[in-house]
């Protein structure tokens, strides 16, 4: 089966490296752009997935947008039977999808139609939920609407990090998309239609929900920094600055919301209701992720004080 692959972060790493390991003939990747990174922007860093593209003499694009006709006209000369879209990062449209002549498929890191949108992995951590796992849908022109192929669960460990999630559910991914194509090409698979009375969403993370809201209930506190832990980072403001903060659990305790409980080699911050949270880790605006231990030695937090 030719395959053009289409993905960017290092969540479509797996699935590209499972289709080569098991044979299937990639005959292009398609991948965002060069982007740029430092201070300057001067410096272009390649997409995780071209990297590894190039290490395997892969063929690659990367057009500004999947739309241009140039490389339409590229795409379809290199012949593929399925495309196959881990994370890409782009929303593909018609024309694009249905010039592989079995469509395209996509790697869908929720149990669809659960959780459809682009931050399904943060969302499940943020909502406490028990069960998610990793859906191959057939992609159609809506938001993650396509008739399902194949689905792994899996469990949810109530202290996950969305990072330490993502990684889990990318190498759940590859494994579930070479038995989806293995599938495909003995006919045994059979679309099955998703329940639209079953949707739920998973919005893009914006700085607003990326906030922490001190009078909600340690538990979720907690959540919410674990479910953003390591990226965008769930923030909170000390006396105007900004501070990210990571690893957090909720503890016993109480006070009034966002106030300092302990900051003596720990931080321990009371919640809405339910307790406090301990955290761990933080990031100062501008500066690198520390341990509490090492932020307070410099911070000078007392007992008292609030975050908002």
């Amino acid at each position: 089966m030719r395959v053009a692959f289409f993905g960017t972060p290092d969540f479509a790493v797996p699935s590209l490296r499972a289709l080569v390991g098991e044979g299937f003939d990639v005959v292009a990747v398609v991948t965002q752009p060069d982007a740029p990174h430092g201070r300057s922007r001067s410096k272009l860093v390649p997409p995780p997935v071209k990297v590894v593209a190039e290490t395997e003499d892969l063929r690659v694009f990367q057009p500004e947008t999947p739309t241009d006709g140039a490389f339409l006209v590229r795409l379809r000369d290199t012949r593929p039977d399925i495309g196959v879209v881990v994370a890409y990062g782009h929303i593909l449209r018609p024309e694009l999808l249905e010039l592989p002549p079995r469509g395209m498929v996509n790697v869908h890191p929720s149990l669809l139609p659960a959780l459809r949108g682009p931050a399904p992995v943060e969302w499940a951590v943020i909502n406490g939920v028990e069960e998610t796992g990793v859906t191959i849908m057939q992609l159609d022109a809506g938001m993650d609407t396509g008739p399902t192929l194949h689905q792994i669960r899996d469990h949810l460990d109530p202290d996950v990090t969305g990072g330490e999630l993502s990684e889990h559910l990318a190498e759940v991914g590859a494994q579930a998309l070479v038995e989806t194509l293995a599938l495909l090409e003995q006919g045994s698979l059979k679309p099955v239609p998703q329940d639209e009375s079953l949707a739920t969403y998973a919005p893009k993370l914006t700085r607003e929900n990326a906030r922490i809201d001190w009078s909600k209930d340690a538990a979720s506190i907690g959540r919410v920094i674990r479910g953003l832990d390591p990226r965008p980072g769930g923030w909170t403001e000390l006396d105007g600055a900004e501070l990210k903060l990571f690893s957090a659990r909720a503890g016993d305790a109480a006070g009034s919301p966002g106030e300092v409980l302990a900051a003596d080699g720990r931080l321990l911050i009371a919640a809405g209701s339910g307790g406090a949270v301990e955290v761990f880790e933080v990031q100062p605006a501008g500066k690198a992720r520390m341990t509490v231990d090492d932020w307070l030695r410099g911070a000078r937090l007392a007992p008292g004080r609030r975050f908002t």
